[in-house]
């Protein structure tokens, strides 16, 4: 984890197991070497038949001083504030946390997780991320 031990809400411990759960049933099911694209909507809709209110491509703004900036996508929100960041590569990158920590900044949610599907075992690819 990411920025120590940080407190999260029960809710919310429970939503990242239930994504978490979900990540891995659409792993077993597709393997390994696919898009990030067909991972995503995949992983959408299996949490979406777990009862998980998700959005896929939430644009958020960013606010810089008195601009506001269109362009930030989050790949998954679920409700009530779990950013999903996937990924299909073939190892992490600094970049990718760093990704996934602007997101939880700007949107001022505190939990997220970076799943990358490109592995053999899902395990080693998931990142939990609280700021």
């Amino acid at each position: 984890m990411v920025g120590g031990e940080k407190e999260i809400s029960d809710e919310l411990n429970e939503i990242s197991k239930e994504i978490i759960g979900a990540a891995i049933e659409v792993h077993r099911h597709l393997g390994p070497g696919l898009l990030e694209n067909i991972y995503e909507k995949a992983l959408l809709y299996e949490m979406k038949l777990r009862g998980l209110v998700a959005y896929s491509q939430v644009t958020v703004p960013v606010q810089y001083k008195d601009l506001t900036i269109e362009g930030q996508r989050l790949d998954i929100l679920v409700e009530p504030g779990v950013i999903v960041e996937v990924k299909a590569v073939s190892a992490w990158r600094e970049e990718h946390q760093a990704q996934l920590i602007s997101y939880l900044k700007t949107t001022g949610h505190r939990l997220g997780l970076l799943i990358n599907f490109n592995l053999d075992v899902l395990k080693a690819g998931i990142k939990r991320i609280v700021v």
